[in-house]
This record gives C-alpha cells, structure tokens and sequence, in this order.
C-alpha cells in the first residue's frame, strides 16, 4: 500500500513495530530518542529503532524535544499522510498531531482504557492480571486518551517478565497494526471512544520503586521482580548495600516475620506479610548476579543476621 508513514519510537519494543511497517508501506522517515550514555563504561549507544533505520536505509532524526528548532519541519518536508507512534518516550503537540491527513496512531501496549501511562506492561505483571494486550489507537492531545481502532488480547504467563511479555506484545502489536491501517483508512474500522470511567493510569518507573517492601505478600513481591525485569530492577538491602533480586519464587504457608531472613530448600528467602520470598538469582553490589545456592556460600551470616540488617521500606 502507498501510504506515506512517519514512524516515532525508541526501544525494543517498536522495533518489530518499525520492520513491519516498512514491510507493507512507504515508512519516509523515523524520529526517536537521543544516543544515551549506556553501560559501566557509560558510552553512547543508540536506541533500537535507530540501528534498524539505519541499516534499512530510513533517514532518521533524534531530537531531544520535537519543539527543537527544525524538528517540525523536517516533519513537513517528509510529508506523511499518517505518523504512527509506539514508545517513543515523547508527548505529541497538537501541531503535530494535526500535521498528517490521517492523523497519528499509537501502538499502545494495553488493552486500553486499562494501563494509560509510561509503563502498562510492568503494572500489568504487577498487579497481578491474566491477560494484557496491545491497542491501535487515534492520538489525541492527552495521555493515551484516543478513540480505539482494535484490540488484541495476549496472556500472562506465570514466568512472565515484562522483557519476556515485551517482545511478545510488540509482536502482535506489529501485526495488528498492519491489519488495522488498510481498515482504518478505507473506514471498515472506525474509532471506539475510550470509556474514561474505567481508566487506570500507571506513571514512569523510578529506580527506587523497586526497592522490595517486605510488610507486602511474597505473592505481591514475587510479580515485582518479573514485573521490574530488567529495568529499574527488583532489590533489598544487605549489609548496607543493594541486593538485586532477579528471580525468586514463592514459599507458602510457613511463618514468616516481614524482613526476617531464612535459608530454605538452601535458598536464602526473605520473610513477608504472607510467605517467604526465595531468591532464585540475585545479584550482591559490584559483583556478578548468581544463583542463591552460590550467594549462599559467601554469605554465611545470612541466617544470623535477622532483623538487625532488615531492610526499612
């Protein structure tokens, strides 16, 4: 299909999102996020979406703010007749949104009106949902407040973290996006008010919301982890310093003081409102992430340590 196509995104998640486009229609242009400072050694890296462009041959610009000087009119020189979103990490002026015929569509990842905000899928895993999914969806000039086009449903899995439920959003998210923009644009699709009524709303994940409060159930700390996996990270306190805490798995049942530190089936496992949370893959202050069995062996004072080194949530 002709169609002229801006495409706006960032990370891993609209790379998919991008192939998919540029498989089916003209994709003129590609706008996302600034090189960044990545790593220990702290060396610029580009986002995912821009080593795509490139090696497709897009041109590609990289504004710190679409209101910088020549942002928008290099928008108007590429001329789209639509300008297709999905996390790129920036609010959309109105200038922009009125610039393509068709408008801009957002590839959002949540069945919408649940999850508006910066980070539907960690609050999905968090929160405990079954299922999740992607919205295309008309932008408007609020967060995530458009008219529907289509909706897909994905399952939770039980494993599931949000880099795992990610990729396969973006997946589908791509998939129904090229099934949508031919409907859309002929008017077999039509868009669906969102019913506001029924919003939930999740703002940009900090590093320290991942800091584990153990006066909540090991249920509710267990979706954490997946939930913050990789980024910002789940982590408790230990000897004064950061834990990081990749993986874990629930121990029902059993007593439990909140803070309390136990060896169980020779994990160390942490005491909760409800449960034991066992650390299956964690991760001490400067060093490598290990399995708990292998922490274990270098931290023999864990059991003694009780309360005087319980972390304060």
């Amino acid at each position: 299909m002709n169609l002229r196509v801006v495409f706006m995104g960032s990370p891993d998640f609209a790379v998919p999102i991008l192939q998919s486009l540029t498989d089916h229609f003209q994709v003129v242009g590609v706008v996302t996020q600034p090189d960044r400072p990545s790593g220990r050694g702290r060396s610029f890296a580009a986002p995912p979406v821009k080593d795509l462009a490139l090696s497709l041959g897009l041109p590609v610009i990289q504004p710190e703010r679409l209101k910088e000087p020549g942002a928008f009119e290099q928008l108007q020189a590429w001329a789209p007749e639509v300008i297709v979103v999905a996390a790129f990490g920036q609010i959309l002026r109105r200038k922009v949104l009125e610039l393509p015929l068709h408008g801009c569509i957002n590839v959002h990842a949540s069945l919408l009106p649940r999850w508006r905000g910066a980070a539907p899928i960690q609050a999905a895993i968090y929160h405990g949902d079954p299922h999740t999914g992607v919205t295309i969806m008309q932008m408007d000039a609020g967060i995530d407040t458009g008219a529907i086009l289509t909706q897909r449903t994905v399952e939770i899995l039980p494993q599931d973290t949000a880099e795992s439920l990610s990729a396969r959003l973006s997946v589908q998210g791509a998939a129904l996006l090229v099934e949508t923009l031919p409907a859309y644009l002929s008017g077999a699709v039509r868009p669906v008010p969102q019913e506001d009524g029924l919003a939930t709303y999740v703002s940009m994940l900090k590093k320290e919301d991942g800091l584990l409060d153990l006066t909540r159930r090991a249920v509710e700390l267990e979706r954490q982890v997946r939930a913050f996996h990789p980024w910002p990270g789940a982590y408790t306190l230990w000897q004064g310093e950061i834990l990081k805490v990749h993986q874990s798995h629930v121990i029902p049942g059993a007593a439990s003081v909140p803070g309390a530190r136990e060896i169980i089936d020779h994990l160390p496992a942490l005491g909760t409102a409800e449960g034991w949370l066992a650390l299956d893959l964690l991760q001490p202050a400067g060093k490598k992430a290990m399995p708990g069995k292998a922490f274990l062996s270098g931290a023999r004072s864990w059991r003694e340590a009780g309360q005087s080194t319980a972390p304060h949530s």
